[in-house]
């Protein structure tokens, strides 16, 4: 898969992240703005894209402020307003136990709260 700016989208990322979200409650992926999204009840709660040539991976976070400590995390571009960030997976490796708590923190963030109580 690639972006909409033409670039690849590294296919062991996305089947890791895909496996990460779809294993949530009532979750889908769409395809939007030219890569995946990743929806519980049509809202977004983590997408994964490629920016300036950086792979990246976006969810909303409670902890925007202290995320961004952390030079792999930035404020979303467009969204970061409403606490979003990207983490940049190009920057080395992926530590996916931390990624996959922060996508269940934004699922939890997005859900109906029915949906996220049922995390826990």
């Amino acid at each position: 898969m690639t972006s909409s700016r033409g670039r690849p989208i590294d296919p062991k990322v996305l089947l890791r992240l895909r496996a990460i979200c779809l294993a949530l409650p009532e979750t889908a992926e769409v395809e939007a703005w030219g890569h995946p999204t990743f929806r519980v009840k049509g809202k977004i709660f983590t997408a994964i894209g490629v920016d300036r040539g950086d792979l990246t991976i976006g969810f909303k976070s409670a902890h925007q402020a202290l995320l961004v400590q952390d030079p792999r995390f930035t404020v979303a571009p467009y969204v970061g307003k409403h606490g979003w960030v990207s983490f940049h997976a190009s920057a080395g490796p992926i530590e996916w136990p931390r990624i996959e708590t922060l996508v269940r923190d934004s699922y939890r963030l997005i859900a109906p709260k029915k949906l996220a109580a049922a995390l826990d």
